[in-house]
């Protein structure tokens, strides 16, 4: 007998920019019949602006972002969601969950240096320019507690393997 994964429930799809958060966000969204939420689509302009002039954001300037994201969360635990956000450090990471029950599911998309910079190469039409990609690396403090899978396997493999470490 094949046990229910619990869909109500807030998951958060972590990882570095370029390593597939929107992708498989939406992909695992839509397998759990849930909302998804990109969290670009949440940054100030401001945040934007300093991005795309290739100046990494600081703890400041995310502050409001991540609050912003935890509220989103708050607001949808009940049903739950799923939101892509590159979650870097243990304190953002406390932000986004705080006061959310159940406590969220966290998967993290890993990735090397190498494999991630050529996939940020090959993208068109997103504000965080490659130049970036070193700062994130060096910010990323990766989870403990929280789903790894590597970002080689295909979108759906790696959907996969998250419902099977949900079980």
């Amino acid at each position: 007998m094949k046990k229910e994964v619990n869909r109500n429930r807030i998951f958060y799809i972590m990882g570095v920019s370029g390593c597939g958060k929107s992708t498989i966000g939406r992909k695992l969204a839509s397998s759990l019949s849930l909302p998804f939420f990109d969290g670009d689509d949440y940054h100030p302009e401001e945040n934007i602006a300093k991005m795309s002039e290739g100046l990494p954001l600081n703890d400041q300037d995310r502050k409001a972002w991540l609050e912003a994201l935890n509220s989103l969360a708050h607001k949808h635990q009940q049903n739950g969601a799923v939101i892509a956000c590159s979650a870097l450090k243990i304190t953002y990471r406390d932000i986004l969950n705080e006061n959310i029950l159940p406590p969220p599911v966290w998967v993290y998309l890993e990735g090397s240096y190498e494999t991630i910079l050529n996939r940020l190469q090959q993208r068109k039409g997103h504000f965080m320019p490659t130049a970036l990609l070193k700062s994130q690396f060096d910010t990323l403090e990766a989870p403990e507690e929280a789903i790894k899978v590597a970002i080689t396997l295909t979108p759906e493999e790696i959907v996969g393997e998250i419902q099977k470490q949900l079980k």
